[in-house]
């Protein structure tokens, strides 16, 4: 399992509405390199987004299904991204000094990627994790592109 978190000069409100938009994905999600497409209602339970991971030639088209939306406080995704697996991400959102405390966890979401998320892949998934979230806080601040400028990256 991976843990990370972050302090968000934004309200929980701010930073799920970040969460909400489809198109930001593609930028503040390392390794999701475009979003293909967005199934009307997301974040919905039960929608999905349509993307591509992975870096240089190497990237796999999938997607990633809502499966618990509570918003501003809470976002459960199933992310997967075949032949090389599928991650359950929790994202919670605290109100927090005048902002936001963001806690993510990603985990193995069945039996065959538990076998791939051992001690090392948790440390890349977690160093990962925390460069997303550094991207999420710009956007979510207003510091980083426009949500515009992100879905078009």
């Amino acid at each position: 399992m991976s843990r990370n978190e972050i302090h968000i000069d934004a309200t929980p409100e701010r930073v799920f509405a970040v969460l909400a938009d489809g198109r930001s994905y593609g930028h503040w999600v390392v390794g999701s390199s475009e979003i293909r497409e967005i199934e009307p209602g997301f974040p919905a339970v039960g929608t999905r987004f349509h993307h591509k991971v992975g870096f240089g030639p190497f990237k796999v088209a999938d997607h990633t299904r809502v499966e618990v939306s509570d918003p501003p406080r809470r976002l459960e995704l199933r992310a997967k991204a075949r032949p090389l697996g599928t991650a359950k991400v929790v994202i919670e959102l605290r109100p927090d000094d005048g902002g936001t405390r963001v806690i993510m966890v990603e985990d193995a979401a069945d039996r065959l990627t538990a076998l791939v998320f051992n001690p090392l892949t948790h440390l890349l998934v977690r160093g990962r994790n925390a460069e997303s979230l550094r991207r999420l806080r710009e956007l979510a601040e207003g510091r980083g592109p426009s949500m515009e400028d992100a879905a078009a990256a």
